[in-house]
């Protein structure tokens, strides 16, 4: 993979470069399809202009300015909500593939909609409340569906209010405040649970084959999609370790794509204990070799491979969890929960925690771009955890006075 960076090491948005003599540029499409380009000495506010060069707007200002002058190519007296959407999409040029997935299925949905026909001038705070109501009681939509929808019409109304075509944002009110929050919370699976589902998928005749792989899952806390993008050359034994720095991705129309982590702070290496070095031996051991080894990207080598020798992606360990788990509540009495791979990156986190490693260390293993996404895993100690904790802290402070 591929990651374009600036001469700071910084990543790249899509449409930017930097030449030679460190001018950074931005290459667009306008209004009516011609490619522009903008230039500026400094990427963004945090820059100094370079000595000798004459100051100007950084290049993401720049960027910030075109996006709205791109909203603006639109008659304002007649655009649509659908219309709005659509320009505010195409003005998202550094997102990623999936984000862009996502985007397409809203617009689908806004086409076919009563609500997107509706001219955004006459949109009421009112309107846009009742509209997502309706969508949650009367046409079923979860939570979370219409979280996403309202991830892009509150920012593409805002963009709207900023250039003066509408009055308000009818959008600026929290989600929570008027929909019932359907989304199950994750949560870490106790240390009783995960020993469970590991001695049922290892004495399972059909699910064994899988186990080591799950282990991994358990005791390294990668995303799927991470743990799909691993190929042999990012395993090194010898140092303890594995490279992560990719993710393995699928479109709905079974195109194949490479796609750099979640944040800049997913490329990382992760640590590894003997036993996930032994899982990944056998995994080797045991990986056949394709008549043909496939390349998604200009990467090849990828550890695991399906039935028409593609690598697999998270939509078929999804199912692979989603069926052990199955058979075993047929099986036994005592059911576990719903665990998925993301499941198993939660009850790392949680784990780690649990054993007291240091915050700041663990957010670099999981490649957390946010501390307080790690911190939040505290919240899923139970009390025996807790009360270990207090007593040790007790017990100390007692014997200092």
């Amino acid at each position: 993979m591929t990651v374009r960076k600036d001469s700071k090491g910084r990543i790249l948005r899509r449409g930017e470069s930097q030449r030679k003599n460190g001018r950074y540029c931005f290459k667009y499409v306008d209004a009516r399809g011609k490619t522009r380009s903008v230039y500026s000495w400094t990427l963004t506010t945090h820059d100094l202009t370079p000595k000798g060069k004459k100051a100007s707007p950084c290049l993401r200002a720049l960027e910030h300015e075109i996006q709205r002058d791109l909203l603006d190519k639109v008659a304002p007296n007649n655009m649509t909500v659908y219309e709005l959407a659509s320009r505010y999409t195409e003005t998202k040029t550094a997102v990623k593939q999936s984000t862009r997935a996502a985007y397409k299925t809203i617009l689908n949905f806004l086409a076919t909609d009563e609500f997107g026909s509706r001219r955004i001038c006459g949109v009421t705070s009112l309107d846009a409340k009742e509209w997502l109501i309706n969508l949650q009681k009367i046409h079923g939509k979860r939570y979370s569906t219409i979280h996403s929808i309202r991830g892009v019409l509150r920012p593409a109304f805002q963009l709207a209010e900023e250039n003066s075509l509408i009055r308000r944002n009818p959008f600026y009110f929290e989600l929570a405040t008027i929909l019932t929050n359907d989304m199950v919370t994750r949560k870490a699976l106790a240390t009783n649970q995960e020993r469970r589902f590991l001695a049922f998928v290892e004495g399972d005749e059909h699910f064994h084959r899988y186990r080591d792989a799950i282990y991994i899952l358990l005791n390294t806390g990668l995303r799927i999609s991470e743990f799909c993008g691993l190929t042999v050359e990012d395993l090194d034994f010898k140092n303890g370790s594995i490279r992560v720095n990719k993710q393995l991705q699928r479109t709905s129309n079974m195109r194949y794509y490479i796609e750099r982590p979640k944040t800049e702070s997913g490329i990382r290496y992760v640590p590894i204990t003997q036993a996930v070095t032994e899982c990944f031996r056998s995994i080797l051991a045991q990986r056949l070799k394709p008549s043909s080894e496939p390349v998604v990207d200009g990467v090849s080598g990828f550890l695991f491979l399906d039935k028409n020798e593609m690598p697999r992606v998270a939509l078929h360990w999804e199912k692979y969890f989603h069926h052990a788990i199955e058979k075993h509540n047929r099986i036994y009495k005592d059911e576990l929960p719903k665990i998925t791979p993301h499941v198993c990156r939660h009850t790392f986190c949680s784990k780690m925690a649990r054993r007291g490693m240091n915050p700041a260390k663990l957010k670099c293993i999981m490649g957390h771009s946010d501390i307080n996404v790690t911190f939040n895993t505290y919240t899923h100690l139970d009390f025996d955890d807790v009360r270990e904790d207090m007593l040790k802290i007790g017990c100390k402070g007692r014997s200092t006075l």
